[in-house]
């Protein structure tokens, strides 16, 4: 039987979607994904925008195989954006998720989450740090808000940072934000740093700056090397593939959420209620 390609325009482009049917988790299916992802395009193409993207492609759902593709993948549209960038083994092309329509062929692709660093088009000027909170054994996304609330303080502290932003990282932490004007990379990791250190010093019981995974048990590390321009965090209201039987978003919380919460289960949000809080404003 031939393949299903169902003509959609986005924009001024027309894709042929594929699949729609299939399930990429109980009862959500690839089609479900694909309205997701039209009913935020205002909001997340913003946030990816300019900046190169990783994606986790998980072409049959949750319970499929999934990888990492950072490569423009071979028979890519020509109006596909993309960007040549350094590394270990040479120069490399990546897609950067400029409009609605890449958005959606990224999506089609079997693309589930979408990765970007803390820069947009130059590594070395980053727009803004990340403090990316991780919970350890006997610890969850609780205990992350219990830190985050300190490092809000902290970095309103600093010189050259904007209003610390939280957001739910759709799997078992928190990723929080601070905008700032074009910092270079080495600056930009040691600040983190600093900040990250500062409140493992303070409470060195229940927060860990250090990598060591034998170091993290019943503690919140905090991740400051996310900082580094090769490195990326989940885009906020990227889809997730953390659990198996639904999917999850990485979700902006506000600090009146982060502060009243007591279960996980209240910080774990669905697609429909990402878009429900998009809709109030939230």
């Amino acid at each position: 039987m031939a393949e299903e390609r169902v003509p959609v325009r986005v924009g001024d482009r027309v894709l042929a979607l594929t699949h729609l049917d299939k399930p990429w988790w109980p009862g959500f299916s690839k089609r479900d994904a694909l309205r997701y992802y039209t009913a935020v395009t205002p909001v997340l193409v913003p946030l990816l925008a300019d900046r190169p993207a990783s994606f986790v492609r998980a072409p049959d759902g949750v319970a499929g195989d999934r990888f990492v593709a950072k490569h423009v993948p071979p028979g890519a549209p020509e109006w596909v954006p993309r960007m040549t960038l350094e590394g270990k083994e040479g120069e490399r092309q990546q897609v950067v998720v400029d409009d609605p329509a890449t958005l959606m062929w990224a999506v089609n692709l079997g693309c589930v989450e979408f990765h970007v660093p803390q820069w947009r088009g130059d590594p070395d000027r980053h727009d803004r740090l990340v403090l990316d909170l991780d919970p350890g054994p006997g610890v969850d996304v609780i205990g992350c808000c219990a830190v985050a609330l300190r490092l809000r303080e902290i970095v309103a502290a600093e010189d050259g940072f904007g209003e610390l932003r939280a957001v739910v990282s759709g799997s078992k932490g928190l990723h929080l934000y601070a905008d700032c004007d074009a910092l270079a990379e080495e600056p930009a990791v040691a600040a983190a740093r600093r900040i990250a250190e500062r409140l493992a010093e303070e409470r060195p019981e229940t927060v860990t700056a250090v990598m060591a995974k034998d170091r993290r048990a019943g503690r919140v590390f905090i991740d400051w090397s996310q900082n580094r321009s090769a490195k990326t965090t989940c885009s906020p209201y990227s889809l997730r593939l953390a659990h198996p039987d639904a999917p999850s978003v990485a979700c902006p919380i506000s600090w009146d959420e982060a502060e009243a919460a007591h279960e996980p289960e209240e910080l774990r949000f669905t697609p429909d209620q990402a878009l429900e809080r998009l809709d109030a404003g939230a």
